[in-house]
């Protein structure tokens, strides 16, 4: 059985380390059954505990300290490295923003007090980041090199790229994309990010690849709307996009109407703060988000995919407190915990920190267009799907 640490900022009620954690502790349904991890939760670390605290009520119920620092809880309180795999959980608590609006999470702080173990010990193991690595892609990048130089396995990013998809479509390994369009809901940094990062899952199995990101841009109010008048996202993908949403906002809450609500004009009067993210992809691909917060509460996808036409889905998030998605992640933890190999690559990850990171340095600078040399992050999808399907 397999011990792990789980490195956190902060573990109670809803919260991610909660939500991935206790699955660790007690289980969680995978593909119609009740599964319980063959590993076992030895050390824990929390950076803070605020009311409803939950790290010395789940020590005690499942019989694990909680350190006072991470070089303690992965030995253990030892002198060497004594556990199996990582968790670390950089996400909630009270932390900083920055002008960009990012929260300033310390993971690679964490993540590089976790490498100073591995150093000093002469030994590594497999670490899980939830996810982007850091507000900060030169901060993302080491981690990333740190984790080749020492040769263990890493896997990061979110819960939107292996959740059950509505239709269960996955387009084909090297396909031909000539346009793509997410639509995502929620604020900036923690949930434009999971939008980014579903998009990419789609976008980097076409033909040749990723590799990489050329330009962005982000805009902000009555110019999203303008920039789909000028054509510079399509109403067709957005349309086809919205038709997977189960949570059209405005008349459907009201009296339970369907809507069109790119047609009927509804969209500019219900999303009124939308962004728009450009993406200009290394290999002539152009992807937009939009985000529209006001108008669906869900995240969709559209392409139109050489040979197949229009092809759209939406990333199904099941409802709290159990939010069931977060058991499809947690599946692939355990699969890179188990076998030594993460099942999709950490890059991916990487490249949607860069993305993210460049978009709202966009915003920021008069929301001019960024060319962004640095976000040449290569790297090839896996063969078979990652997401749930069953």
């Amino acid at each position: 059985m397999q011990r792990v640490a789980i490195i956190t900022t902060i573990y109670r009620y809803l919260s991610h380390a909660q939500h991935i954690g206790d699955r660790f502790l007690v289980g969680y349904p995978r593909a119609g059954e009740w599964h319980k991890p063959d590993v076992k939760v030895v050390a824990l670390y929390v950076d803070q505990k605020p009311t409803g605290d939950l790290s010395a009520e789940r020590g005690k119920e499942f019989g694990f300290p909680v350190y006072p620092t991470i070089a303690e809880a992965l030995r253990c309180g030892g002198p060497k490295l004594a556990v199996d795999a990582v968790l670390l959980i950089g996400e909630h608590g009270d932390y900083p923003r920055n002008d960009k609006g990012q929260i300033l999470y310390p993971r690679h702080e964490f993540f590089k007090q976790i490498v100073d173990v591995f150093e000093k010990d002469a030994v590594s193991v497999p670490v899980f980041n939830d996810k982007h690595l850091s507000y900060s892609f030169e901060k993302a990048k080491w981690m990333v090199d740190a984790s080749k130089r020492l040769k263990f396995p890493m896997l990061a990013g979110s819960s939107l790229p292996v959740t059950w998809r509505l239709p269960d479509i996955e387009l084909p390994l090297n396909c031909t994309i000539e346009s793509a369009l997410m639509v995502g809901s929620g604020s900036s940094d923690p949930m434009d990010y999971h939008a980014l990062e579903a998009m990419q899952c789609m976008l980097e199995r076409r033909n040749g690849g990723e590799t990489g990101v050329k330009a962005v841009e982000m805009i902000e109010g009555d110019a999203v709307w303008k920039a789909g008048q000028a054509g510079r996202w399509s109403k067709e993908l957005l349309t086809a996009a919205i038709s997977r949403s189960d949570t059209p906002q405005g008349l459907t809450i009201e009296d339970g109407r369907t809507q069109d609500l790119v047609g009927s004009g509804e969209l500019p009067k219900l999303a009124k703060n939308p962004a728009a993210y450009f993406i200009e992809y290394r290999d002539g691909l152009r992807a937009t988000l939009l985000m529209l917060t006001e108008a669906v509460k869900d995240f969709t996808f559209a392409a139109r995919v050489q040979g197949l036409g229009l092809q759209s889905t939406q990333f199904f998030l099941s409802p709290v407190p159990n939010v069931t998605y977060s058991a499809c992640l947690v599946s692939k933890i355990e699969e890179m915990f188990v076998t030594g190999k993460a099942p999709y690559p950490v890059e991916r990850t990487l490249l949607v920190s860069g993305i993210l990171e460049s978009c709202l340095t966009s915003k920021i600078n008069g929301n001019r267009r960024l060319e962004t040399p640095h976000l040449d992050v290569k790297y090839r999808a896996p063969k078979e799907p990652q997401h749930a399907r069953a």
